[in-house]
């Protein structure tokens, strides 16, 4: 069944949190030198005004519709959930990589591309890894008529080459990133050195729901159409609420876009899936949930990969999406509280979910999605999923920016 129109307006009820002080819980706040904190406050002060204003809401959601396909599809898998050992298994994949770009990044972008030039702002800059963020970027950028230019490390480049292109082609400046191991996080310290330097024209585009206060609640913000749609398509599809909310976990975007609207329903697990990488054991991963202690990454208190001295961890993943050592402070939040689990699928396990997917549907998601089939796999396997359950499972993008890896992984070529 595919399930795309008729969705009701969403009737779940908000978290309190963030609060004031930009926590969720004891996790969140500002870890920002004061040269930031002015750029934070007047971000923070814009987006309470935009969304109190109806005028806003109505164009943002009028593009939604019209420039990027939303509600996105609901759709049941029964070919891949035969192939499952659960009796009864239903599985439904909200269809993020159908929305133009490819997958969720674009709700976050056009979100913040509208709230940019709602301040002025005739410069974007933004940081990515897989290169879906940045695309979605870029789309934006050509869009609404912004100068955008793009951090992307040396090499998550090199793997991610096709978007690289298509980021180039919509006209962004692309720019590669050397220093530090070359990937997401040293993107990301990049991005913050322009912005600052460019504060009264720029606006950082900030793709994941991590980063200092108000980040988190304004991506969250933006990409809860995920769930809220999901939450409404499933009643009308089955009559009731999925038992599982699966979804991959990096930074965290989709995981929390996903899981927020459930988070008041106690009976559906939220389960996040992590990059396991070469084994949690191994130390070749990028699990922070899962092997990681709270401290602060990216102007943000929250569970990351460090070592005893407080040294960023060094991490590794097949997805360069999840190649991050650090995770958003809402799903921290959410860890500690017992209200999501979380889970660290390996490469070769999300290369598992890849295949089979595919060769049971006819769909081809990205390494990142795929951890979270790859997760539901493996609950399967292990006799882990009771009978009869109802699984919501979130496939954030597709993976034809991935077709490379794949084939050199799966021997393909």
């Amino acid at each position: 069944m595919v399930v795309g129109h008729g969705v009701e307006q969403n009737t779940f009820r908000h978290g309190e949190f963030p609060d004031e002080r930009g926590r969720f819980g004891r996790f969140g706040g500002r870890y920002v030198p004061e040269g930031i904190m002015a750029a934070l406050l007047e971000l923070e002060s814009a987006y309470e005004l935009a969304r109190a204003d109806a005028a806003f809401t109505r164009e943002l959601t009028h593009l939604l519709r019209v420039r990027v396909g939303r509600p996105t599809l609901l759709h049941e898998v029964p070919r891949f959930a035969a192939r499952l050992a659960t009796p009864g298994l239903k599985v439904y994949l909200k269809r993020e990589d159908m929305a133009h770009t490819g997958s969720h990044k674009i709700n976050n972008a056009l979100g913040q591309g509208l709230l940019a030039k709602r301040m002025g702002k005739r410069r974007i800059v933004a940081e990515t890894g897989a290169g879906q963020h940045g695309v979605a970027v870029a789309t934006v950028g050509a869009m609404l008529g912004l100068n955008c230019t793009i951090y992307m490390g040396a090499a998550d480049m090199e793997r991610q080459q096709p978007n690289v292109v298509r980021m180039r082609l919509l006209g962004a400046d692309v720019r590669a990133v050397d220093t530090g191991k070359r990937r997401l996080k040293d993107a990301i310290s990049e991005s913050v050195r322009d912005w600052v330097s460019n504060v009264d024209t720029t606006h950082y585009l900030f793709g994941t729901a991590a980063g200092p206060a108000p980040y988190p609640r304004i991506v969250r913000d933006f990409q809860t159409t995920i769930g809220v749609e999901a939450r409404s398509q499933i009643l009308v599809a089955e009559g009731r609420l999925p038992d599982y909310v699966i979804a991959c976990v990096g930074g965290g975007s989709n995981a929390v876009g996903a899981f927020h609207p459930f988070t008041g329903d106690a009976r559906v697990r939220l389960v996040g899936v992590e990059a396991a990488g070469r084994g949690v054991d191994t130390g070749e991963h990028a699990a922070s949930l899962s092997a990681g202690t709270p401290g602060e990454i990216d102007g943000s208190f929250s569970y990351l990969l460090q070592d005893d001295d407080g040294q960023i961890a060094g991490t590794h993943s097949v997805a360069a999406g999840l190649d991050y050592p650090g995770v958003g402070p809402e799903l921290s939040h959410l860890k500690d509280t017992g209200r999501m689990s979380h889970a660290a699928a390996t490469d070769a396990l999300a290369l598992r979910g890849l295949q089979l997917l595919g060769r049971s549907e006819g769909i081809i998601a990205a390494l990142e999605s795929a951890h979270a089939v790859g997760h539901l796999l493996d609950l399967s396997e292990r006799d882990e999923l009771p009978a009869d359950s109802l699984v919501l499972l979130c496939l954030s993008g597709r993976g034809d920016k991935d077709l490379d890896i794949a084939a050199q992984q799966l021997g393909l070529g």
